[in-house]
């Protein structure tokens, strides 16, 4: 017969084996079937508090691929979506930037200097009167020029001529035989190359079939003004239809 008391005092733990004698779950876990928690000895040692168990030592939450700065918008890593290049003008162009015609003063990084009005002009000149000489010698055997009879076809065709030939001449390497004499071309402002044959046949147009359609004296006066106070990259109205700027060849 057991001669236990109930009613006296129970051992330390109430009788119970200590959570630490316990025998372990199968599988691994606790008794109350949650899988074991690492000890602090084990957690790595740079991971955040609130990090899953299974996430990288190094990870860093909340941050975008690429870490901070990754990503830094126009002149910075890239365009920012929707942003025009043209809004602003890019380095060599703001405040306190280098005169036009300064090394370095290109319309965007590693392009020429702007070419000058004199090169410009003097450029243009020489292939008008080219092609106005091929215009007469074309259409002198079927008009007698020296009564000016003939003369307003001569325009034309010389007109027509110049139109097909600084089309062609922009598209191969963007100068013209004028432009080769005074050493300038035309770029393309976004990347500096040489024009593409939309760019090229768009700035001709532009330029020689408003002078044909209405007054040849006025528009070019017009178009060539636009140029003088444009800023920051001189362009006339049929360097803007085109989306390029005349360049220098040499600093």
């Amino acid at each position: 017969m057991s001669t236990h008391d109930p009613s006296g005092p129970q051992p330390e733990g109430g009788g119970q084996p200590s959570s630490d004698k316990q025998p372990p779950a199968p599988g691994g876990g606790t008794p109350d079937g949650e899988p074991p928690r690492p000890t602090p000895a084990e957690a790595p040692a740079d991971a955040p508090a609130d990090a899953p168990a299974d996430a990288p030592a190094d990870a860093t939450f909340g941050t975008p691929a690429g870490g901070p700065g990754a990503y830094q918008g126009s002149y910075g890593g890239g365009p920012t979506p929707g942003q025009n290049p043209y809004d602003q003008p890019p380095p060599g162009h703001g405040p306190g930037a280098e005169p036009y015609g300064a090394p370095g003063g290109g319309p965007v990084p590693g392009m020429p200097p702007i070419g000058t009005w004199p090169k410009r002009i003097v450029a243009r000149l020489l292939d008008y009167v080219l092609m106005q000489a091929i215009a007469i010698i074309v259409i002198s055997p079927f008009v007698d020029l020296s009564t000016r009879e003939g003369a307003t076809e001569a325009f034309w065709l010389g007109c027509a001529i110049y139109l097909v030939y600084e089309a062609l001449m922009l598209s191969r390497d963007g100068q013209t035989l004028g432009k080769k004499a005074m050493k300038i071309r035309v770029a393309m402002l976004l990347d500096g190359n040489p024009p593409t044959q939309s760019a090229a046949w768009t700035r001709a147009a532009v330029y020689i079939l408003p002078a044909v359609l209405c007054c040849a004296g006025l528009w070019w006066i017009v178009d060539g003004l636009f140029g003088v106070f444009d800023q920051p990259y001189r362009q006339c109205l049929h360097d803007k239809a085109a989306k390029t700027v005349v360049v220098t060849t040499e600093i």
